[in-house]
């Protein structure tokens, strides 16, 4: 006849997601570097393999203006494989819609978990933070590897050059560099602040990973950050 609390510890196991941008900006890279779309699935696959060795499952998309492909989270060797050879058979190309395609995965994701974005988040700002919150609405704890080159950064052009659309075949401009510079640094950073703030007004992890920088070097700077914050 007494009243008791009985109290367990339950063990779950991590569920996650990678999300790779393959759209055709991901394309770029100067030639002694990866492209934006080598690095992003170089660095997917080492976290599908840390993911693995914990026993826990991990799943992957891949998409540009539509999803692509969608492999569900499983934790087994043999999936490993499988996103391996998805990986190895990803290129980029077709046009940008960031937004639209994260409002649709999210209801294909059936059980909360951890995403992983990979991209260079090239779209409006304000649709793309909405669609980030989507996925933090339905209780998933994301992460953003915003990747980008060295030359998209410091804008080292000097003489004409000609600018292609990655996006669109056949598009392109001859200009002189210098005449638009200031302008593209000052909307670069404009745009990279605005993406910075809105990740922290819905507790999603920025994380800025560039081309030119070790894959390993950026990784044990993710994982050791990660570890900090937890503590």
């Amino acid at each position: 006849d007494r009243y008791y609390v009985r109290e367990y510890e339950e063990e779950t196991n991590l569920r996650a997601t990678l999300l790779i941008d393959c759209s055709g900006s991901m394309g770029y890279g100067r030639e002694g570097r990866p492209t934006k779309c080598q690095y992003a699935l170089r660095l997917a696959a080492c976290i599908a393999r840390i993911i693995i060795k914990q026993s826990d499952s991990i799943g992957l998309v891949t998409f540009d203006d539509r999803v692509r492909s969608f492999i569900p989270p499983r934790s087994s060797t043999r999936h490993m494989s499988i996103l391996y050879e998805q990986l190895i058979k990803t290129h980029p190309g077709g046009e940008t819609d960031l937004s639209k395609v994260f409002h649709e995965i999210v209801p294909r994701l059936k059980k909360r978990g951890m995403v992983f974005i990979l991209s260079d988040c090239f779209t409006d700002v304000r649709e793309l933070l909405a669609s980030l919150a989507h996925f933090r609405h339905a209780s998933h704890e994301v992460v953003v590897f915003h990747i980008m080159d060295q030359d998209e950064v410091e804008f080292p052009f000097d003489l004409w050059t000609r600018f292609e659309n990655l996006e669109r075949l056949n598009e392109f401009h001859l200009v002189d560099p210098s005449s638009f510079r200031t302008a593209y640094l000052e909307n670069l950073k404009t745009f990279r602040e605005e993406l910075k703030r809105g990740c922290q007004r819905h507790r999603i992890d920025l994380v800025p990973m560039f081309t030119h920088e070790p894959l390993a070097d950026a990784l044990t700077r993710f994982l050791k950050q990660r570890q900090r914050t937890r503590k």
